[in-house]
């Protein structure tokens, strides 16, 4: 699938009221979706498009975009559910498949630690999806009181990675 087109398709995507958009073309699947409060209104989403990273840990945004061959998805194995939030809490969630990473390379420091304060738009880690590094930034200001995802661990669309006290 060429990526211009995925950029086209992306560009549509961010001006219009839909929440979701899949395209399947010779084998390849692209998956395009954010929460239904970003409609509208708020600032287009941000889509990353990096070249293959070359160290080993190879590392939302809230646009996912899967350009890996159409098949099922194998769900990630978790020890613990994780907890529910309470009033005062919000959870961060994975907005797509892939391997979770605190930092942008494995000698660099992370992006945040447990009672760290964030605000809105702060990177708080990336989520590797087949090759591409999705920066994954905190939609609210507080403190981080929970990492939920060991580093390197697959992360599940929608899997809580971060409780953040309000």
């Amino acid at each position: 699938m060429d990526l211009q087109y995925v950029q086209e398709l992306l560009k549509i995507f961010d001006e219009s009221s839909a929440t979701e958009l899949s395209v399947e073309e010779n084998g390849v699947k692209v998956s395009v979706s954010r929460r239904p409060n970003e409609i509208h209104h708020a600032a287009p989403a941000q889509h990353y498009f990096q070249p293959p990273y070359s160290h080993p840990h190879t590392p939302a945004h809230t646009v996912a975009i899967d350009a890996s061959p159409a098949s099922p998805s194998v769900p990630a194995k978790t020890d613990a559910p994780a907890p529910a939030p309470t009033a005062n809490t919000h959870q961060i969630l994975s907005p797509i498949v892939g391997t979770f990473y605190r930092s942008s390379s494995p000698d660099a420091p992370s992006y945040i630690q447990v009672g760290d304060t964030v605000t809105v738009g702060k990177t708080l880690c990336i989520v590797e999806a087949m090759k591409l590094m999705n920066e994954i930034e905190s939609d609210v200001s507080g403190t981080v009181i929970k990492v939920l995802v060991e580093n390197g661990q697959p992360v599940e669309y929608h899997q809580p990675m971060f409780l953040i006290q309000l």
